[in-house]
């Protein structure tokens, strides 16, 4: 046990500190299964996995309370594994090093996890708890949240009792979220043409890095850099006048997360090497003080690295640069319902170049499905017009708002009374798996809610402490209220 456990509500902090133990990536959810499996059986609590995986433990009601409706509790037990690139950590084995800044905690250079581990947490402690009030509960535990909701999309519904349902995996404290963006995601595949690498020439690696990235659903509105996106615009506008050739580029790590990190392998005319270097660093500076706000940490590093066997061809190098340079990242549209939402957005999320194919991968997502067809028919155009092959995955719905939600008035009334404000009520743009588990439960009564979680799915990730009480208190209060 760390210090984290030591943190109020121990019942809470305990579990949380011990997932920072257990690896769970994505696809990867067999020991924080376990775990949850393991709680449920020292509760003495039925619990059932389907065949997907997810896990569905149930509760009684408490004494007086049996008879009341069940109510579903649900999180995600899949994190993002994503760190630093100077930073030694095996997320198969090696626990999560939890780090105290004043009033977050984080994690050392590391995801935190928090999302949706926090949710998870909670959940352990009502499984557990013998003081709390409440009517039938069912614990609802799925997998593979984030890179598709595919747990979600695999749940058998007939073992959830309940039909209004609490989600908790949503990041800001004070908010209760009723509505979320639908999403899917677009692989586009483009035959990298080469020839044996010419004589008397300079290689360089050019990495860009220490942007902040985030979460491309939540995050997209900050308007931070990609990437992949302003490596390639560097590039693209240096390589005008110089005859060079790329062998070699690649950036970014998951779906939903902005690249924080890109790298491509340069190669120049000897003659030609020094210039082109001092017009890449013209470019960054150009490129650094746009992004200043957004990201001051960004930098630029470049080293002479072997000549490799093979470049790509000067129009294979091009066709590259121009796709990338092409292809829609960040804010696309924003909604004319709803104030300062994200209606529609673009993640140029992951690029990678292995034998003779480059690889890019694209999420969309939009809360009108018209839109997120769009943006998708957008990305497919251009990539035919690079010569790409496209495959689209099958996405995720998304989940309209009821304001008339008989439990969105029950946690309303709640906040009001326990906390002593009334929450702002929203939509979000990023994918909760309510869109998925409405649309295959008619009728469920669904609302979100969670802690102060920032900079999700990056090592910047981070979750106030404080916040994490005052979240657990609602809920075991808007429980206690829903018992009747």
């Amino acid at each position: 046990m760390t210090f984290v456990s030591d943190f109020e509500p121990r019942a809470l902090w305990a579990h949380f500190d011990k997932i920072l133990t257990i690896p769970r990536g994505s696809k990867e959810e067999e020991k924080i299964r376990d775990y949850v499996l393991s709680v449920a059986e020292r509760a003495g609590l039925d619990h059932q996995v389907d065949a997907t995986g997810n896990v569905v433990v149930r509760k009684p009601g408490t004494p007086g309370k049996e008879g009341s409706p069940a109510t579903v509790l649900q999180s995600h037990l899949d994190m993002v594994n994503e760190k630093n690139s100077d930073v030694e950590h095996d997320f198969s084995k090696d626990p999560l090093r939890p780090v105290r800044e004043g009033e977050y905690l984080t994690a050392d250079g590391t995801t935190l996890g928090s999302d949706n581990g926090i949710g998870v947490a909670a959940m352990l402690a009502i499984m557990e708890s013998r003081d709390l009030v409440h009517g039938p509960l069912d614990f609802l535990f799925t997998i593979d949240e984030e890179t598709g909701l595919t747990g979600a999309g695999g749940l058998d519904p007939s073992l959830l009792r309940g039909r209004r349902l609490l989600n908790l995996d949503s990041e800001e404290e004070g908010a209760v979220t009723v509505g979320c963006a639908g999403g899917a995601d677009t692989l586009l595949r483009l035959r990298l043409q080469t020839l044996p690498s010419p004589e008397k020439v300079s290689v360089h690696r050019v990495r860009l890095h220490g942007l902040n990235g985030g979460h491309s659903g939540i995050d997209i509105h900050l308007q931070r850099g990609n990437a992949i996106q302003i490596l390639a615009r560097m590039i693209h506008a240096v390589s005008r006048g110089t005859p060079g050739f790329l062998a070699g580029i690649q950036g970014g790590n998951k779906h939903n997360a902005i690249p924080r990190e890109a790298w491509a392998t340069v190669v120049i005319p000897e003659e030609q090497s020094s210039g082109f270097l001092e017009q890449v660093q013209e470019q960054f500076e150009l490129v650094r003080e746009e992004f200043r706000s957004a990201d001051p940490g960004m930098a630029l590093s470049i080293e002479d690295v072997p000549l490799p066997a093979e470049v790509w061809t000067t129009d294979t190098t091009w066709n590259v640069l121009r796709l990338l340079v092409a292809l829609p990242h960040g804010v696309v549209a924003m909604s004319n319902d709803i104030p300062g939402l994200v209606e529609t957005s673009a993640n140029l999320a992951v690029v990678s170049a292995e034998g003779h194919e480059l690889s890019v991968l694209l999420s969309s997502r939009s809360s009108v499905a018209s839109a997120l067809g769009w943006i998708r028919r957008k990305i497919r155009a251009i990539g035919f017009l690079a010569g790409a092959r496209v495959d689209e995955h099958d996405g995720y719905p998304g989940w309209k708002p009821n304001l008339a939600s008989p439990v969105l008035q029950v946690v309303k009334s709640v906040h009001a009374r326990v906390l002593g404000s009334e929450p702002h009520v929203a939509a979000v743009h990023a994918g909760l798996e309510c869109g998925i588990i409405g649309e295959m439960i008619p009728g469920m009564d669904m609302i979100s809610f969670g802690p102060q979680i920032e900079f999700p799915h990056s090592p910047n990730e981070r979750v106030k402490i404080d916040s994490v009480g005052r979240f657990y208190d609602l809920l075991t209060a808007v429980l206690e209220e829903l018992a009747g």
